[in-house]
């Protein structure tokens, strides 16, 4: 079977609940994602065996990256 690697930048999104303007909210949702990663779950989705090649720098976001 053959594997397929993506390499790519996560890219982290804010975005405030409940379809709120961005200043009027004290909170933000965080999700991640970016093109290169989407494409690598899309292909773990067709059931192929794939890899994600990024690198992040060594701070609080990525614990939390680390814990997905």
């Amino acid at each position: 079977m053959k594997k397929y690697i993506t390499f790519g930048e996560i890219m982290l999104r804010l975005k405030p609940p409940n379809r709120e303007r961005f200043f009027q909210s004290p909170l933000l949702e965080a999700t991640f994602g970016g093109g290169e990663a989407n494409v690598a779950v899309g292909l773990v989705r067709f059931g192929l065996d794939v890899a994600y090649v990024s690198a992040i720098p060594n701070n609080a976001i990525k614990i939390k990256r680390k814990k997905k």
